[in-house]
């Protein structure tokens, strides 16, 4: 159920980018506008948020969804928009406004569909994970550091000019 809601939201949001943007400024009729956005929301919830989203972070998906409505937008406009506009300009800022919704609609996937599952905090790759320790001096059992600290006490109480 999560997955038809976050569908339908997806979808006015879309809708509601595509009509202020391509009908308002560029004269594109709303059944054209209702053709696009029924082609690339579903597209792209697939592509972009459940592949995507759930495998990488926000800035990652922001980007596949704006790249992903880019190319949509621009295919299909071609194919269905009739009025004599340039169709990538308006590809382009559509995309744009489309991927500053997608930001914030990312936190409601992330904490609705995904509960907070997704790689945003976590290491993409856990063989390129750092790992700290000391290294053990394998003569006297001390670390490194240890060391290190030992000898330059050592060396200030035998130092005649420090006392």
């Amino acid at each position: 159920m999560e997955h038809v809601k976050a569908l339908i939201i997806k979808f006015i949001m879309v809708t509601a980018v595509l009509w202020v943007i391509l009908g308002l400024f560029f004269g594109v009729d709303f059944g054209e506008i209702i053709t696009i956005s029924v082609i690339l929301t579903p597209l792209a919830y697939v592509i972009g948020d459940l592949l995507i989203l759930r495998n990488f972070n926000n800035t990652i998906a922001t980007f596949a969804d704006f790249g992903l409505s880019f190319i949509t937008i621009w295919l299909i406009g071609t194919a269905v928009i009739n009025e004599p506009i340039s169709v990538a300009t308006a590809s382009l800022i559509s995309s744009l406004a489309i991927a500053v919704g997608e930001w914030f609609y990312h936190s409601y996937v992330n904490a609705q569909v995904f509960d907070g599952q997704n790689k945003d905090n976590q290491t993409l790759n856990e063989s390129f994970s750092t790992e700290f320790a000391d290294e053990t001096d394998v003569q006297d059992g001390t670390t490194y550091h240890q060391n290190v600290q030992n000898k330059s006490y050592h060396e200030d109480q035998n130092d005649p000019y420090k006392k």
